[in-house]
């Protein structure tokens, strides 16, 4: 009994590393080019609004999904404290908002395709046939 419950904690320790470990990549709708890792840092911290002199529309997924996390922190370099702190003190002064926040990764999929200038995150293993992969790391 012991060996089993061994087995399944590693198994799901497993599991779930691998898809903390996915690949992220930034998606952006068909007009926008490649970008920088410093853009898009600025992009989501709402110190830039545009990128290659086009309006752009970041969208982030909700704070405690995975790929957030992963983001926030491959990305960004930041944890969600940090990020949502960040964000609380620059709308109360009155500098923006955080990017609008979709609860899924095929929710910012269609939102990028559908929405000129939008950019958002998702695994790799999701970009849709043909789509346009502004970021990889």
């Amino acid at each position: 009994m012991r060996k089993l419950l061994i087995t399944l904690f590693l198994f799901g320790t497993f599991s779930v590393s691998l898809h903390a470990d996915e690949a992220l990549v930034l998606i952006g709708h068909s007009t926008l080019q490649k970008t920088d890792l410093p853009t898009l840092q600025r992009l989501y911290t709402g110190r830039v609004v545009s990128l290659n002199q086009q309006a752009a529309t970041p969208f982030n997924l909700p704070p405690g999904h995975p790929l957030r996390e992963q983001f926030i922190d491959n990305i960004l370099g930041q944890n969600e404290e940090q990020y949502s702190g960040y964000w609380l003190v620059r709308r109360y002064v009155g500098k923006g908002a955080p990017p609008q926040e979709l609860s899924s990764p095929e929710e910012i999929i269609h939102a990028v395709n559908t929405t000129p200038g939008a950019v958002g995150y998702v695994p790799l293993s999701k970009v849709p046939t043909g789509g346009n992969i502004i970021f990889k790391r």
